[in-house]
């Protein structure tokens, strides 16, 4: 058994006005941990960027995942669609393409 994490990663562009963790986040959180919970991936952990674009790659919940890639710390990343993950395609393809193979990371959409 692997205590690889499974990154959950949660992402939306506006806050919608609440104070602490947006509806859209809490919902994604669900989603990401049911699938998780009922495929058996098991040392789920969250990485967040609530109010953050994903026209850019300069998120702090990003960064700290990609941070934990590079130190072998993460085996798959989850997101609820490939929009959370970012919405520069380039940049996104060359993750789910290149950079997370290259770190034997498993990306699930």
């Amino acid at each position: 058994m692997t205590d690889e994490i499974t990154a959950l990663y949660c992402r939306l562009s506006q806050d919608n006005m609440l104070d602490g963790e947006s509806n859209s986040i809490t919902n994604q959180k669900a989603i990401l941990q049911k699938y998780a919970d009922d495929n058996g991936f098991r040392n789920t952990a969250f990485y967040v960027d609530d109010g953050v674009s994903g026209t850019t790659f300069e998120r702090d919940g990003f960064k700290a995942m990609m941070s934990d890639i590079e130190d072998g710390k993460i085996g798959i990343v989850i997101t609820k669609d490939l929009s959370r993950l970012g919405r520069d395609y380039l940049k996104t393809g060359e993750l789910i393409e290149m950079t997370f193979p290259d770190y034997d990371v498993r990306y699930i959409a």
